[in-house]
């Protein structure tokens, strides 16, 4: 079914109840939300937008963006939002890639296809010729196309994870259950909505059960302090615990309604998981998920969190651990995590080499993380395959050196990377941010005993901070750039 037409049954129970909650405006009702939907679904057809068109989205996070959203599942077009942050020839080649038929921008832009403004307001003129009469909810079948996520594009072109109306509804149905939502949360929201987790995790669990969401522009660390007291569920990445545990009056106090704090997009380091739970006595919840597979694992609800694992397999989710030909690896052995389910994408965006290359034969969908499970089926995340760094022949897996780098109390953090090296292939190189010189020496004595030597990096570089995307991963492909001829040409 449309998964709209479950958002908006319960829109429709809720009525009154806040939807939307913004600091610098008027809250939004579940009924004037609906409204909204309503408005921008009567625009998109005026804009001559249709079922199974494209529509890419490049807006500031206003609840008029989000009502855009819905209003593209209920008229059946299929959403693709990019990121903000990309310039005019990025935008292009998103442009030339999903043939939309409207482009939604924050502002002006040159180019063949439609373009509507929708600006930092809320305002602009894809509303000029919208109506706020009601239009009927598309019927769509479980494999038609609900959106089209671009990946990240660190190596390479960006590739569009095409998502479909039964991977979003199955998803948001397991995570409910799986963080045991309520129908009191109130969801502190304060991630951007042209990424997964932003615009499906979170505010889908929040729809689905039609309560509050109080939406953050972006992030702000004095604006994130002031909500939390009136706020039961934070989804973040790393770098949202970090900036507050850096905030001296952040303490359990600050969230005294807190009932659970969740991580995800980039790996949380076990110093910042230890750190959290010293001063708030939360332990994060961390899980695992990706553009094109929504959410696969998470750390339980009720049980034991492991600092620096991602947790177990969602209900209908299966997930293995596998070399390089799809066979099944022996628990604890580190190898290829491959996933199949009802939140695996449909594929790639007009490239069905691509598609071919990404599924086994039996279906399961190649990551392209390397990772190891337990014997209780606890899932931990090694690195991604191509980062695996090989040095004189042995495998460097760099979570592993990471880890123990980002227990020195001189290290903020760190990202391990391979470069070129004529005698050994690869080389092990650390970038660090530190807050104390650290140099080669001193890394080498705190690694000695704790690491084997080949894993030790034969260079330390010191940098004011890690390159990273919107989302807050770390691009190592940009330091491995950086860093190529470190060893020499």
């Amino acid at each position: 079914m449309n998964i709209y037409a479950r958002f908006e049954a319960e829109f429709k129970s809720a009525g009154d109840a806040s939807a939307l909650v913004m600091p610098d405006r008027e809250d939004w009702s579940y009924a004037r939300l609906l409204g909204q939907v309503d408005r921008a679904a009567a625009a998109l057809s005026v804009w001559g937008v249709g079922v199974g068109d494209r529509v890419l989205v490049q807006t500031e996070k206003t609840p008029q963006a989000v009502s855009l959203y819905l209003a593209c599942l209920k008229c059946g077009a299929v959403y693709v939002p990019i990121n903000t942050a990309y310039t005019a020839p990025e935008v292009e080649y998103f442009i030339a890639d999903c043939e939309p038929r409207l482009f939604v921008a924050g502002s002006g832009f040159d180019t063949d296809v439609r373009v509507a403004v929708l600006d930092g307001a809320g305002a602009g003129s894809f509303w000029r010729l919208s109506t706020s009469t009601p239009t009927a909810t598309v019927d769509r079948a479980d494999d038609d196309l609900a959106a089209i996520i671009y990946t990240s594009g660190t190596t390479g072109r960006s590739k569009g994870a095409m998502l479909t109306h039964a991977n979003l509804l199955s998803n948001a149905e397991t995570l409910c259950r799986a963080w045991g939502w309520r129908d009191d949360d109130v969801l502190l929201h304060a991630l951007p909505i042209f990424h997964v987790h932003g615009l499906f995790v979170a505010l889908h669990c929040a729809f689905l059960k039609a309560t509050p969401v109080i939406l953050h522009k972006r992030f702000d660390i004095a604006a994130l302090l002031r909500e939390l007291p009136r706020a039961t569920v934070l989804m973040g990445v790393p770098t949202f615990y970090t900036r507050l545990l850096d905030e001296a009056s952040f303490d359990a106090g600050s969230c005294p309604n807190m009932r659970l704090f969740i991580s995800g997009s980039a790996p949380l380091t076990a110093p910042t998981f230890a750190a959290f739970e010293q001063r708030t006595g939360f332990r994060i919840l961390e899980r695992y998920g990706m553009s094109e597979t929504l959410m696969n694992t998470s750390n339980p609800l009720h049980g034991e969190r492991v600092a620096g694992t991602v947790g177990f397999a969602l209900t209908g989710v299966a997930v293995r651990v596998a070399d390089d030909g799809g066979n099944e690896l022996p628990r604890g052995e580190v190898g290829n995590i491959e996933l199949r389910g009802p939140n695996v994408f449909k594929g790639y965006w007009r490239q069905p080499a691509k598609t071919a290359q990404a599924f086994r034969d039996d279906g399961f969908f190649v990551t392209g993380d390397m990772g190891t499970m337990d014997g209780e089926g606890r899932l931990t995340i090694v690195g991604r395959a191509k980062d695996l760094v090989i040095s004189g022949g042995y495998n460097v897996y760099p979570k592993e050196v990471e880890a123990l780098l980002d227990e020195m109390p001189e290290v903020v953090e760190s990202a391990v990377i391979g470069v070129p090296h004529r005698d050994f292939g690869e080389a092990v190189v650390a970038v660090v941010v530190a807050e104390a010189a650290v140099n080669q020496a001193r890394v080498d004595r705190f690694l000695k005993g704790r690491l084997a030597r080949y894993k030790h990096p034969k260079r330390v570089i010191r940098v004011g901070e890690l390159p990273r995307n919107a989302m807050g991963k770390v691009q190592k492909n940009v330091l491995r750039e950086a860093y190529v001829d470190e060893f020499g040409p």
